[in-house]
């Protein structure tokens, strides 16, 4: 395993500690490249969650806690990191894409050793070494602060003093070794390159103060990610000098002759409809990634999971949650992805909205806990607001669609829901026992006709000993805000179990 460069002892990792060249740790003399720190960190990540018992596809997938994407996709990322490639993801419109993207960011070491006051944090290495000095040159700044005469030519790397080059331990941070770049037509190639501040040169009169540079992304993104997000909406122009960039780890910023050093990872993002816009140099540059919707159920109802508040503000029982995220997942399989016009409706965004219009018509009618009519109205306004409103006629055509999609859909899901929801809890708590489960339905039932038994039961009266089960698994199974008793929430569970999966769990039924 490659060993870490980027960081002093831990008894000295404190931000932002100054010093000179000359006390550097050991292990931060040498200039190491932002793609080959980022995959030496990756390893020590993954060897400690592997040290913890994880198998490699739970480590993979441990990476990237906030982000739940097929196991495959994990080891193509991690892969392709581990090659030292800038990285393309591409796929349908809200499938995890830029998500993903944030989750390198925030997998990336951030602790590094700077030159102190230099606009694009140089390493000290540029300056004292002489094949960094060659190979990764540091930045004209840079040069002319130290040089002997102030002159561009005259920095010797074998004469310069360590002790006088001064050093600051910081951490990278937007706008100093991470920038963020969202695609459109309007974004010009000087945001990229940045440029000289004319008034602040004339105030100044020195080309070279750190002051008159305005740097761009690709020189904020210096020693860290940058983040590039639909690249392939960017003019072909800025297409181009973000290939510059990459091709060459330079930049010379508008209105300026000096060139300055611009080395990164590029971790960009692109829809499907997108990729024939981005030019081939530039995408020769890219390893592609795609990035695609989850086929399997948990990971996709875990996304919705991860997206609702805990504890929540008014309880979705998990039926109608879980009802949700199948109904899409149903969209995906059945409808046309020619149409650009619902391409966003099937997405995981959709998926999470779907949840919480659920609760908003829940609020809005005053239950205080969500039922299959909620569900109903969540589905409709939740998929049928993320169609793209072209024109009036194409939007009152697509909202037909997604009205006659659900009309034939939402029943059956839902009842495959309660399906499953009944068998993982027969087959679990139950044990399978079937005199348990006609016990479990009984009682319900008839807590569901007297009032007075079930108020006895919310105060806890040892009565209906099976039906409890089932109000301890609803609980177990979280999501019920403290407003709402466990035994209310467990007798909506049942009323759905009772009227969509009536109670079968045949050998053979889905337990997913």
């Amino acid at each position: 395993m490659e060993k870490s460069y980027a960081s002093p002892p831990l008894r000295t990792r404190v931000s932002d500690i100054t010093t000179t060249a000359a006390k550097l740790p050991a292990d931060a003399r040498a200039y190491v490249a932002p793609s080959t720190i980022f995959r030496a960190h990756l390893e020590s990540l993954l060897e400690g969650l592997r040290g913890k018992g994880l198998s490699r596809d739970e480590a993979l997938a441990g990476l990237f806690p906030n982000t739940i994407l097929p196991l495959e996709t994990y080891e193509d990322v991690v892969a392709a990191l581990y090659s030292r490639a800038h990285v393309l993801f591409f796929g349908p419109s809200g499938s995890g894409k830029t998500n993903l993207a944030k989750d390198l960011w925030d997998l990336f070491p951030k602790e590094t050793w700077v030159v102190d006051g230099c606009p694009v944090m140089d390493h000290p290495a540029s300056l004292l070494d002489e094949a960094t000095h060659r190979e990764n040159p540091p930045c004209p700044i840079c040069v002319r602060r130290f040089s002997p005469d102030g002159s561009q030519d005259a920095l010797d790397p074998a004469a310069m003093k360590a002790e006088k080059v001064p050093v600051r331990f910081t951490k990278l941070r937007e706008g100093f070794g991470f920038a963020r770049l969202q695609g459109s037509s309007e974004v010009f190639p000087d945001h990229l390159t940045g440029n000289v501040n004319l008034v602040k040169l004339e105030q100044i009169g020195d080309p070279m103060n750190p002051q008159v540079l305005e740097p761009g992304k690709l020189l904020q993104a210096n020693r860290g990610i940058l983040l590039v997000d639909e690249i392939g909406k960017l003019p072909l122009g800025t297409q181009n000098v973000l290939l510059q960039a990459l091709q060459e780890g330079m930049v010379t910023p508008a209105k300026t002759r000096e060139s300055f050093p611009a080395r990164f990872v590029a971790i960009c993002t692109s829809n499907l409809s997108d990729l024939d816009n981005i030019n081939d140099p530039l995408s020769d540059r890219l390893t592609s990634v795609h990035v695609e919707f989850n086929r399997v159920h948990r990971r996709n109802y875990r996304i919705v999971e991860i997206a609702r508040p805990s504890p929540p503000a008014l309880y979705v029982p998990e039926i109608l949650a879980d009802a949700g995220v199948r109904v899409i997942e149903m969209w995906r399989l059945k409808m046309a992805d020619d149409n650009p016009d619902v391409g966003e409706v099937g997405s995981n965004r959709t998926m999470i909205d779907i949840l919480f219009r659920t609760e908003a018509y829940a609020h809005l009618r005053g239950h205080p806990i969500a039922t299959y009519e909620d569900l109903q109205s969540g589905l409709l306004h939740g998929m049928r607001g993320r169609i793209r409103a072209r024109s009036g006629d194409s939007f009152e055509q697509n909202s037909r669609l997604v009205e006659e999609f659900l009309a034939k859909n939402v029943e059956e899901m839902t009842k495959r829901s309660s399906v499953v929801y009944w068998c993982r809890f027969f087959r679990g708590p139950l044990g399978g026992n079937t005199k348990d489960g006609e016990s479990v339905v009984s009682e319900g039932r008839r807590l569901l006709k007297d009032q007075d038994l079930r108020g006895r039961v919310r105060k806890g009266e040892e009565i209906f000993p099976a039906f409890q089960r089932l109000v301890r698994y609803v609980g177990d199974r979280g999501g019920i805000p403290k407003a709402i008793h466990p035994v209310d929430a467990a007798l909506e569970s049942f009323q759905l179990l009772d009227k969509f999966s009536l109670f079968t769990c045949e050998e053979g039924s889905p337990e997913e």
